[in-house]
């Protein structure tokens, strides 16, 4: 595919008329009355010229501006009604985002408080959405910029990683990891590069992935995203980063090259994507796909006491699903859903999923609650697997081919749609998690089930040739206890969340060998170690595709949290802790945090190890078998 139809047509792009080089800005409002350009040489100084943008047709505002350069930084103005009953909450002084800008530089660190109607407490809200005011302020000076970029040269330096790993379909073997917790704390990392994607490119992280038998690692969100109003009032952010502020951009706390820090000028943005596209390259030189968590459910505005950044100022009827009374559907249980039945919506997630692919490298997408992707507003917003958005991504020339994996549900009417999703999508199989979990962990449970569920639960998956690898076979993930809290807690202890215990799922099948929590007695332990490498055992040997989370391979344990997303500290980052001996899907082992762990498979001429139980809950006495120790991180 030529560059030329690789780059998205909104948005701003580098164009030569007449012989006259300059950027062209296309704006898609079409409840808009005006829409303006305004132009700023650097993040956080005054804007230096407004330019007026002109109807296009089709709800699209363009303008033509000759002799701007690459690295010009620009925001958005959109005039219109303001009329929060009906849905539109235009207001100028707001300066806005593009939807399609390729980059952003400056603060985003308290956004979630420049909220489009002016109220007294941004951070604790009381007023009736219906009585909402304009915000006169303008807020020019504390939003991020967007920036223009050469998209010929961004999609030249994508095609210059490293192929994509040819990974059969029934090799695959997952990783669900957290770019900056996976790494935070590795000692065998430069200091300045924990935590970031280039530590994800570490020979550390490699031969440690290598030896596990990873074919594919699956990163929790990277598109720059923002904290919600809740977060800021409790003094917590959004760890994992489910909340996207922008959807072409990788996460700048995640680069070395910034120290974590949002960027303030472009050129440290462009050193955030050469990180991210290097971490690429060298986990595909090393075999390694590359798959990303996408969220395309919501959006970082939230619910209507929430900021308007965005979509909401350009015309939230016609981004969001809407409800009555000018409210959003919040099929997410974020705020808002976003209109996937809208032709301009659906480009929008189109041209960011192949920006990605394209430009970065990525080999595939998970979709986070992907039933929302599905809900088609001709039908009430009810799922079908055939909507506009699935049946575009499944006969995309540059997406057919790259992997598409669905978190099977949301939290909206007829939310649950496990197995529903056509051919050529992998889906999460809860029903393994829960029917392997109760079988091991003495809940009620039957031999039949887990037969159903080792053998790729064809209940639900076996219809129009769907291949056994679409399970998606899991024990834990991000979401709800890791491996080593699942075997040591009855229930969930989320108190530092802030919320009294009361979020997280309280249905986890979970069971504690004896005593909640940390524990010293050799018969907790006994039977715990029994239980995970029961659990791990029948996951790598199950039909379908496994995925691991990381640090179950180590023992990670977040002291029962089972809805860590705004943990960004140790109880989340990988910790050392005693060893675990786990079934890996090779013989080979794998190195953990404190002492080596082993093999279910024997290796001929290595050593035994049998290490005496230890004085946390992740000691093993359980004798073990013959296996290979491998490097520790200590």
């Amino acid at each position: 595919m030529s560059s030329a139809r690789a780059t998205p047509a909104l948005g701003a792009h580098l164009e030569r008329i007449g012989g006259i080089d300059g950027v062209r800005f296309a704006v898609w409002a079409p409840e808009a009355e005006r829409l303006e350009v305004g132009l700023f040489d650097s993040a956080t100084g005054p804007e230096t010229r407004r330019i007026g943008l002109e109807p296009a047709g089709n709800g699209v505002w363009q303008a033509f501006v000759p002799g701007l350069p690459v690295g010009q930084l620009y925001g958005l103005r959109a005039h219109g009604p303001w009329h929060p009953q009906t849905g539109h909450r235009f207001n100028p002084a707001r300066l806005l985002l593009d939807p399609w800008a390729l980059a952003l530089v400056g603060s985003t660190e308290r956004l979630a408080l420049q909220a489009g109607h002016t109220v007294a407490d941004p951070l604790h809200p009381t007023q009736p959405w219906d009585t909402h005011q304009p915000e006169p302020q303008d807020n020019a000076a504390v939003m991020p910029k967007c920036v223009v970029l050469d998209s010929a040269a961004e999609l030249a330096a994508g095609h210059a990683i490293a192929p994509r790993p040819m990974v059969a379909d029934d090799r695959v073997v997952i990783y669900e990891a957290h770019v900056k917790a996976l790494t935070r704390l590795h000692p065998e990392v430069p200091e300045a590069q924990r935590g970031s994607y280039a530590a994800l490119a570490h020979p550390a992280l490699l031969a440690h992935l290598q030896r596990l038998g990873i074919t594919t690692v699956c990163l929790l969100p990277v598109h720059q995203h923002i904290s919600e109003r809740h977060l800021l009032a409790r003094g917590l952010v959004n760890h994992w980063g489910y909340n996207t502020l922008n959807a072409f951009a990788p996460e700048p706390g995640y680069a070395a090259a910034t120290g974590g820090l949002d960027p303030p000028a472009a050129h440290q943005a462009a050193a955030v994507r050469a990180e991210f596209r290097q971490m690429v390259d060298t986990l595909h030189r090393a075999g390694i796909e590359v798959v990303l968590d996408v969220v395309f459910n919501h959006t970082a505005e939230s619910d209507l006491d929430g900021p308007t950044l965005c979509w909401r100022g350009l015309g939230q009827n016609a981004w969001y699903a809407m409800g009555e009374h000018g409210v959003p559907h919040n099929f997410s249980g974020c705020g808002n859903s976003l209109n996937v039945s809208e032709p301009r919506v659906i480009q929008w997630v189109m041209d960011s999923l192949r920006w990605w692919v394209q430009a970065f490298g990525v080999d595939g997408f998970r979709f986070d609650l992907a039933v929302s992707l599905g809900r088609d507003s001709a039908l009430g917003h009810a799922f079908n697997p055939r909507a506009a958005l699935l049946s575009a991504m499944a006969q995309d020339p540059v997406l057919r081919d790259v992997r598409l994996i669905a978190e099977p549900w949301d939290v909206g009417p007829g939310g649950y749609q496990g197995g529903g999703f056509p051919p050529g999508w992998l889906e999460w199989n809860d029903a393994f998690r829960d029917g392997v979990r109760a079988f091991w962990l003495g809940h009620h449970a039957s031999r039949g089930e887990l037969a159903r569920r080792v053998c790729a639960s064809s209940d639900r998956f076996a219809h129009q040739g769907r291949a056994p690898m679409a399970s998606i076979n899991l024990l834990s993930a991000h979401d709800g206890f890791t491996l080593a809290d699942l075997t040591a807690y009855a229930r969930k202890h989320n108190r530092v969340n802030g919320e009294d215990n009361r979020d997280g799922h309280n249905h986890n099948l979970s069971a504690n060998g004896g005593a909640e929590g940390h524990s010293e007695d050799p018969t907790v332990l006994l039977r715990r170690g029994l239980w995970r490498r029961a659990l791990l055992a029948t996951l790598f040997c199950a039909q379908g595709t496994p995925q691991l989370l990381a640090g179950d391979e180590i023992g990670h344990s977040q002291q029962g949290n089972n809805n860590a997303y705004c943990q960004d500290n140790t109880l989340t980052w990988l910790t050392g802790h005693k060893a675990m001996p786990i079934c890996a899907p090779t013989s080979l082992a794998w190195p953990p945090c404190g002492a080596a762990l082993v093999a279910c498979a024997p290796s001929a001429g290595s050593p035994k190890t049998a290490p005496s139980p230890g004085a946390d809950s992740m000691a093993d006495p359980w004798p073990r078998p013959t296996g290979k120790t491998a490097t520790t991180w200590d």
